[in-house]
């Protein structure tokens, strides 16, 4: 089964000839590899450049090994350079693997004749890294596992069943060639214990491997609730007998946000205008792999719903964070209190900004009402969207908020347009 990935392929595409390295990052089997290797190069191949232009590694290929020397590197990819003024296309997956390789891409970067794209699955790789040492030369393309609509496009049949397996297998490619649900739970396990788990722990030189592989599940178990290093801290004292400092938590987390297993979601003061810094949110990159470190326990649809549509905005390349909004209101013996409601995504990307709310089931008045009261409390004109799981018909109300059914919102790529 082939699966067209054109969001990430027309990046490539837009960024040849803009002098910079392409940098594609990702988490493992998100599809890094097959974009490069099989649908770029496909690209290039109709796009009239011959065979011997293409320079492509697999560094984590065993055979590989030698070339992960940089002067060995170096070497191999001058000797296959044909000096006729063509651009030649050098391709290398996992190139963290290659000692110094800021310096091998600088080095590449000297030759006008070579396009440089590269990729890395973990995120020190570009952001300590290449854009230190960069300073700009670098261009990154974010791959995420399958999008819903991705997905939806590679199986088709009834949207509803599709959704079901989505939210419970999450988006890897691999996950759609196989061939029943025992066969995809022994997968997404088998890949987070042995590659993204062995990779932290191996990485970081991690003495406590069961205090990390713990933190995992708490955080799984509690996708979309605030939280921060302390409080989990406490949890383990509590739940596991183990005692973890809340530093030595925030390290672990840093790591696993290294490996792109989870994104963190900071706090945001809405009529403040500020990041609160005592409690954020963590979310899983792909909700299979969250699943298979709970063994597939705790499938609340409401949670999960709200994570997909993080991972979808983030896709979409929109910075999200946690909203805040400070009201005061009168108690039932008429005092002044303060009380502060949440807003569950506050969205931006350059100048462009929205409110966000994830609401699983609007069935009375109440509820909608409930949903909308931290939108009416923000006193500005950006755009104000509540996505609801019930599949309904876009609406507009009065007060200029959007209603969306959550699958419109995850197949139309302009549904976020009032």
């Amino acid at each position: 089964m082939i699966i067209e990935r054109n969001y990430y392929l027309n990046q490539l595409i837009q960024g040849q000839g803009n002098g910079l390295v392409k940098v594609v990052t990702g988490g493992r089997r998100c599809g890094k590899s097959f974009l490069l290797f099989n649908l770029f190069r496909k690209h290039l191949l109709e796009s009239g450049i011959s065979e011997d232009h293409i320079i492509g590694l697999s560094l984590d290929d065993r055979r590989s090994t030698l070339l992960r020397d940089p002067d060995k590197l170096l070497d191999y990819i001058d000797s296959k350079v044909k000096f006729d003024g063509k651009t030649h296309y050098v391709i290398l997956d996992e190139v963290q693997l290659v000692k110094d390789f800021v310096e091998v891409l600088l080095s590449l970067m000297h030759n006008s004749q070579l396009e440089v794209y590269v990729s890395g699955s973990n995120s020190k790789f570009l952001s300590k890294d290449v854009v230190t040492e960069f300073r700009g030369r670098g261009d990154e393309i974010r791959v995420w596992p399958l999008s819903f609509s991705e997905y939806y496009a590679a199986v088709g049949g009834d949207k509803v069943a599709a959704w079901k397996d989505y939210y419970t297998y999450g988006g890897l490619p691999q996950v759609l060639q196989l061939p029943n649900e025992q066969k995809k739970m022994e997968y997404l396990a088998n890949l987070f214990e042995l590659t993204y788990l062995r990779d932290v722990i191996e990485r970081n030189h991690l003495r406590n491997s069961v205090g990390m592989k713990q933190l995992v599940r708490i955080l799984a178990s509690a996708i979309g609730a605030p939280t921060n290093p302390r409080r989990i801290s406490n949890t383990f004292k509590s739940l596991e007998s183990i005692s973890i400092k809340a530093t030595t938590i925030a390290e672990y987390i840093n790591y696993l946000k290294d490996t792109f297993l989870i994104e963190e979601a900071m706090r945001f003061d809405v009529k403040g205008r500020k990041y609160i810094g005592t409690e954020t949110k963590y979310y899983f990159s792909d909700i299979g792999l969250r699943a298979a470190v709970l063994n597939f326990r705790q499938q609340e649809e409401t949670h999960i719903m709200e994570n997909i549509i993080y991972n979808e905005l983030r896709k979409r390349g929109y910075l999200v964070d946690v909203g805040q909004v400070e009201i005061w209101e009168k108690d039932e013996n008429g005092k002044s209190q303060r009380r502060k409601l949440e807003v569950d995504f506050v969205v931006n990307r350059g100048s462009e900004r929205i409110y966000i709310q994830s609401a699983f089931r609007m069935p009375t008045v109440e509820k909608e009402s409930q949903e909308q009261r931290p939108l009416l409390n923000i006193n500005d004109n950006f755009r104000k969207i509540i996505i609801v799981g019930d599949d309904i018909k876009s609406k507009v109300n009065e007060h200029g908020i959007k209603t969306i059914g959550l699958l419109n919102f995850l197949l139309d790529p302009n549904s976020l347009i009032v």
